[in-house]
């Protein structure tokens, strides 16, 4: 399974986030697709919607972590994917790169790749403690799901 541009990922942040760390309601939406599968031929777009409240703050968007999450593919179909991700900055440019497993559902024991690019400006500013982050757009995204 390979989803390429305009896979995309948007995080909203409200209150903005900050230098300094707050509790903060982030919602997300990404979206996959156009998608292409020999074992699923059905599947060509999915979908991930979710909206959690927590404390962090702009420094946050750096650095390695760990994320688990459910894409529901166009078919009404679901993939769990459990990934670790690394989060750079650098010459203007935000890059996402993520590897993991298909955990359920769908694709289940297929390994994950996945990145996502976008601007990086506001993340810079912020962690300058020269602006906020409202929301975070990456246009720029590849999901490759390939079975082992």
């Amino acid at each position: 399974m390979t989803c390429t541009p305009p896979t995309s990922v948007l995080n909203s942040y409200s209150p903005p986030l900050t230098l300094a760390p707050q509790t903060v309601t982030v919602s997300t939406t990404a979206l996959y697709g156009p998608c292409v599968s020999l074992s699923q031929p059905a599947i060509t777009s999915g979908t991930r919607s979710a909206s959690a409240t927590t404390t962090t703050s702009c420094a946050d968007l750096l650095g390695p972590g760990t994320f688990t999450y459910t894409i529901t593919w166009n078919t009404g179909q679901t993939s769990t994917l459990s990934t670790n991700y690394t989060r750079v900055a650098a010459g203007g440019v935000y890059t996402v790169t993520a590897t993991g497993v298909v955990t359920a559902g769908v694709f289940a024991g297929d390994t994950v790749l996945v990145n996502y690019t976008g601007i990086s400006t506001d993340i810079t500013l912020c962690t300058l403690g020269l602006g906020t982050v409202s929301s975070l757009y990456l246009p720029l995204g590849t999901l490759e799901l390939t079975s082992v």
